[in-house]
């Protein structure tokens, strides 16, 4: 992508308002602690005071909004302290320019390094960085830097008492990402009806399982329908894929597939149902018809072998699923209860119900054998040395984090010096606007820099307006200050030009309030925003941290974590009494990880102005469809695991090896520009082949088929030399498994 295409596009982000839902009632929150802290302040110590304690409460109530899922009071407390104590370590050292710069190199570079620890974290730490620059020209004497400092504790202890009495949709975040895992998986089984081999983001299955990790004390008070139902649609996904896919034994067309694509729909019917009861705190309100297709008599005489244990088995996880939200039971009318005992995913699920009329019984579905716990959410306390360590991990010249740290506060102390050198006064906007405005990577840098002076000059603009048509006092300025806060704690997920152009309001009427005329903060503070942000744009392009590079690494991650979870899947049938149900579900946790790192490395790379280095777009999208295969092979065995008892599968266990050990070297060849090889799995699937030629595990084995098919997918996706053109013009024909990594042109 070419730099003015890049900044095209970044801009065009920047000033994009998005359409979130709107919480008024927390906004409402957040300005009434805003509120009582000024009107304290003015009280007790007159407008100077009360506009410092304002920014620790502005900013103690924006570390609350960051992404949880409870608001922590500690990160309140947290924020408005930080913030005291470098706005009076700050105070102390401003009239020595040397030393200050030196505070703000340091306090930049830890904040620039808090990112490792989280985008929360991150966030917050910069904010208090720029927002100390603010405060430290508010007090006059060592004792108001002190006075000061101690209101914004205040202002912190105010927006966190105010979360503890005054909860708003206590369980919302917990419900609604809940609701959008089964949401996202009918939406999955409405797919299908139309493409058997439809994709499946598994990103709101991830961010249930967060929003299921709970302190012990939260887990005694969580709501019913909350506790279980998550592990129950974990197990959901593959089972309606296994029902779905042509190579599980549904031909592409006739009764059988009718029959599927009415029982897709059915679930997704009731997924759908369960979803809006659990949003909304509801009982559930099954649909009939739903019902009536689960409960069809004729359907084990038209379904049989894989497809018919998957839709007993979907039949079971569904009544888990109702059960569990509130609703009547059975929507297959089979016999049994819930069992929906959340264990990080999994649970319980018993025997499959049989229906009426079909031939037979059905094979009972497979059992988890793990016990019943808690996901446990950390203290605030225990996530400190977590986040000490992944600082102390990205600490490292190498590291996009620690490149991000060097820049932002390099960036901060050329702008305070420019700033100040500068006849405008005011210059701490220039270093604040690039602190808030710098990110790791490029996208967020540019769009945020585009938004800020966008949403800047607009704000200014409609701050100065009012002040010159009202000439507000002292009250009526703090009045227009909460009511801009308000504002900008509402918008704030709409988008950064919302937010910036409140908070651009906010500061105005704030300082207005203070004494300051807004003929002495506007012109500044726009040309200052703009010098500011051009330093942030002007520092990335010189010291960039480009994630295109590091493409290959983020794909070998994915493979070196797609492979292992392939291997569980078939050890647990090389060996079913073995209790590995946790190994699998670990395997495929950690793929899911490295899948969405794979996806949002992507994502930043798209938007950035350089050249790939080794990997093209095409061999990106091409590998990624391979890996994406892979894993859904392996899911659609996952959906039949045999339980305990169950007839082993010898060669399967040599397959296992041989794909954990081949992917693992395959990761290491893809990060040395290699093309990977795949020798080992074809000989143990050629040996598979030779130990059991009646082929009485013929799923198993044609599954292990398309293993090593989506591998070779993979190699021939990286093998991007260009064949040698033959005598008579034409590129001779590729051969059926890749190259030598020694003839590859890759690197």
């Amino acid at each position: 992508m070419s730099w003015r295409r890049a900044l095209k596009d970044t801009a065009r982000s920047g000033i994009a308002v998005e359409r979130k839902r709107l919480e008024p009632l927390i906004a409402v929150r957040g300005a009434a602690g805003l509120a009582i802290v000024i009107a304290l302040s003015l009280w007790l110590f007159g407008p100077a005071a009360a506009a410092s304690s304002a920014f620790g409460a502005f900013q103690a109530a924006i570390a609350t909004f960051q992404r949880s899922w409870r608001p922590r009071p500690e990160l309140a407390i947290a924020s408005g302290t930080s913030l005291a104590v470098s706005t009076f370590l700050g105070y102390l050292t401003i009239s020595k320019e040397p030393l200050f710069l030196a505070l703000l190199v340091v306090w930049t570079f830890a904040a620039g390094m808090s990112w490792a620890a989280g985008p929360t974290i991150g966030l917050i730490a910069s904010s208090n960085v720029a927002i100390m620059l603010v405060t430290v020209t508010l007090p006059t004497s060592v004792a108001q830097a002190a006075g000061h400092a101690a209101m914004m504790i205040v202002g912190g202890l105010v927006q966190a008492a105010l979360i503890v009495l005054f909860p708003v949709r206590r369980w919302g975040a917990h419900r609604d990402a809940l609701a959008d895992a089964l949401a996202a998986e009918a939406d999955y089984a409405r797919r299908l009806r139309h493409d058997p081999v439809a994709s499946f983001d598994p990103q709101p299955l991830m961010e249930a399982r967060n929003a299921a990790a709970v302190t012990p004390r939260q887990a005694r008070r969580r709501p019913a329908e909350l506790h279980g139902a998550r592990g129950v649609a974990e197990r959901i996904r593959p089972v309606l894929a296994s029902l779905a896919d042509p190579t599980m034994g549904v031909p592409a067309e006739g009764p059988a597939r009718d029959r599927v694509r009415e029982l897709l729909a059915s679930a997704a019917a009731l997924l759908d149902a369960a979803a809006h009861a659990i949003r909304h705190g509801e009982p559930v309100s099954v649909p009939p018809a739903a019902l009536a297709t689960f409960r069809t008599p004729d359907t084990g005489s038209i379904l049989t072998g894989a497809p018919y244990r998957a839709m007993t088995r979907l039949s079971t996880l569904l009544q888990d699923v109702v059960e569990t939200a509130g609703g009547t039971p059975a929507p297959s009318g089979a016999r049994g209860t819930a069992r929906s005992a959340e264990n990080d995913g999994q649970s319980t699920s018993g025997r499959a119900p049989t229906h009426p009329g079909a031939r037979g019984t059905a094979r009972p579905a497979p059992t988890t054998r793990s016990r019943s716990t808690t996901r446990s959410r950390p203290t605030f306390f225990a996530l400190i040395p977590k986040a000490l360590k992944a600082m102390r991990t990205q600490l490292h010249r190498g590291s996009p984090i620690t490149r991000h740290a060097t820049r932002v506060s390099a960036v901060a102390a050329t702008g305070y010096i420019l700033g100040t050198w500068l006849p405008l006064g005011h210059g701490y906007w220039a270093p604040l606007t690039s602190v808030m405005v710098m990110r790791p990577d490029f996208s967020q840098t540019y769009s945020r820099a585009v938004a800020r002076l966008a949403g800047t000059v607009i704000g200014v603009a409609v701050a100065t307006g009012v002040v010159q048509a009202a000439t507000p006092g002292t009250l009526q300025s703090g009045t227009l200050a909460v009511t801009s806060a308000a504002l900008m704690y509402l918008l704030m997920r709409t988008g950064q030009f919302a937010t910036q152009a409140c908070i651009a309001a906010y500061v105005v009427f704030l300082l207005g309030m203070g004494g300051e005329e807004w003929t002495q903060t506007v012109p500044e503070r726009v040309l200052l925003t703009l010098m500011g942000g051009f330093l942030a744009m002007l520092a990335y392009a010189v010291y960039p941290a480009w994630e295109t590079p590091r493409l290959r690494t983020r794909l070998a991650d994915w493979l070196a974590a797609q492979g292992p979870y392939a291997a569980a899947v078939f050890g647990s049938y090389a060996d079913p009494s073995a209790s590995n149900a946790l190994d699998v579900r670990g395997a495929l946790l950690t793929a899911r990880t490295a899948r969405a790192a794979w996806h949002a490395a992507v994502a930043r790379a798209t938007a950035e102005p350089v050249r790939h280095r080794g990997l093209s777009r095409t061999a990106a999208d091409d590998a990624e469809d391979a890996l994406a295969q892979l894993g859904r092979v392996a899911m659609l065995l996952e959906a039949h695991l045999p339980e305990r008892g169950a007839t082993p599968v010898p060669p399967a266990a040599r397959f296992a090896d041989a794909l954990r050990e081949s992917t693992h070297q395959g990761a290491k060849a893809i990060r040395e520009r290699r093309v990977p090889t795949w020798d080992a799995v074809r000989e143990a699937l050629d040996a598979w082949e030779t130990e059991n030629p009646e082929n009485a595990d013929k799923v198993v084995r044609n599954t292990a088929t398309l293993v090593l098919d989506t591998l070779t997918e993979l190699s021939e996706a990286l093998d991007t030399a260009v064949p040698p053109m033959t005598l008579d013009g034409t590129a001779p024909e590729k051969p059926d498994g890749p190259r030598n990594p020694k003839d590859s042109a890759t690197r």
